[in-house]
């Protein structure tokens, strides 16, 4: 693969980078070999959108990240990216096991992982690389612990809050990918480097259900319980619920994977005048189909922006018009879409709360959009104050007035439609 350089000494550690690893296939999206491993028993069962490169570098390190599977099978792949390296990145080797708590993995479950055939991989800059199946069996709610090993310096591409704490080992510690035990693993971090996605094989799962959107899917105020209560464990977003709820709940053979796909600060519309640069570039549209067309077995995605559209300039039309834009995109690729309408901010001024009223009014229309999504889940119903309509419930409010605790939460998901959603997988 050709990469063209800015400068001599990005060329120069360009050639460093790919030396490291010298059996390394280096190669862009692997999709191909994807689609061509599996069909549709595989299911992306495990999200985590990437947002840009991380603050520090790794340098000869191993990271230990863990996902939560929303769904188990038979086997399981991972998504490493480089989406927003300007260099190629090399990972040495990796793994996955079975979690046995914090960084511990269960002994008997550690599994090599190959990149068409080779055991690492240079993933060039603005890439990202499937791994090869590996045949592990996972179960619904698996801690499934990812671990990458980086051999030489590299900025990783991050998901800055995993709402939940992954593991570094010191920096020149070398290769510790198989390691069972967690004594290697002395950092802790509240990002998610590296890995973006974990697919698992089974044939039994009809569909994944992706969550989009910004920090309300993301997962803001899931660690929140309250003022001197401890957290419930970890996963308590309204997603990870809705999982859970869709394992109880759907018979054996309606049973759908949950990916989300929820990134803090971003916003529907490319136009809202006071989007943070931060966040530039990282709109709904323009992310789709990077954090959602190419997850797979895609069958259903729950849109969920607007709330911070509003607050950075932009006006109802606007909103609705980038709705529109994805809406028509998913469906093209046969995917059905269930609105959320966009929930209340104290800040808003009372233009933005017209403007909120009319994201609403549109996305009730007929239940459906208007007939071009194929239902509405109404969160904004659940969490609103009923005296004051504008505010967030107290009993959900973390105290920003824009996200809601793990009671929240819970009371989301607990009035998601189950049979709305198993719906998407009749195509």
């Amino acid at each position: 693969m050709r990469l063209t350089t800015k400068t001599g000494t990005l060329a120069a550690t360009t050639a460093l980078l790919a030396s490291l690893t010298a059996s390394a296939p280096a190669f862009g999206s692997g999709s191909e070999a994807v689609r061509a491993s599996g069909g549709r028993a595989w299911h992306t069962a495990w999200a985590q959108s990437q947002q840009g490169l991380a603050t520090a570098s790794l340098t000869d390190q191993t990271v230990r990240s863990i996902a939560r599977l929303s769904q188990g099978g038979d086997a399981v792949r991972v998504r490493i990216q480089n989406q927003f390296g300007d260099v190629p990145l090399t990972v040495g080797r990796g793994a996955v096991a079975i979690s046995d708590g914090g960084p511990a993995t269960r002994p008997g479950t550690t599994r090599p992982l190959t990149f068409r055939g080779h055991s690492g991989v240079t993933v060039p800059a603005g890439g990202e690389v499937w791994s090869d199946p590996v045949s592990l069996a996972t179960t619904p709610q698996t801690d499934l612990a990812v671990s990458l090993h980086v051999p030489g310096t590299a900025r990783p591409g991050e998901h800055s809050v995993s709402w939940r704490r992954n593991y570094l080992t010191e920096p020149g510690s070398g290769d510790h990918v198989k390691d069972t035990g967690a004594a290697a693993f002395t950092r802790t971090t509240y990002a998610t480097y590296l890995v973006s996605a974990v697919d698992v094989r089974n044939p039994r799962v009809r569909g994944t259900i992706v969550a989009y959107g910004s920090s309300v899917v993301d997962g803001a105020g899931s660690t929140d319980c309250g003022p001197g209560c401890t957290p419930p464990g970890t996963d308590n977003r309204w997603t990870d619920v809705l999982a859970r709820r869709i394992v109880r709940e759907l018979p054996a053979d309606r049973q759908l994977a949950v990916a989300n796909a929820g990134v803090n600060g971003t916003t529907a519309s490319a136009h809202c005048p006071g989007t943070p640069p931060s966040v530039a570039g990282l709109d709904a549209g323009a992310r789709l189909e990077r954090d959602v067309l190419a997850l797979h077995g895609v069958t259903g995605v729950i849109f969920f922006y607007g709330t911070n559209d509003l607050q950075h300039g932009c006006t109802s039309q606007q909103v609705i018009a980038a709705h529109r834009e994805v809406i028509a995109r998913l469906r093209r690729a046969g995917i059905e879409v269930y609105v959320v309408p966009t929930t209340p901010r104290p800040l808003y001024t009372d233009q933005m709360n017209r403007y909120r009223w009319e994201i609403g009014a549109y996305a009730r229309n007929q239940g459906s959009c208007g007939g071009t999504c194929a239902g509405v889940i109404d969160f904004d119903h659940v969490i609103k104050d009923p005296v004051a309509p504008n505010n967030i419930d107290k009993r959900y409010d973390v105290g920003d007035g824009i996200h809601v605790n793990i009671a929240g939460h819970r009371a989301q998901a607990e009035t998601i439609s189950l049979p709305m959603l198993a719906a998407s997988t009749r195509r």
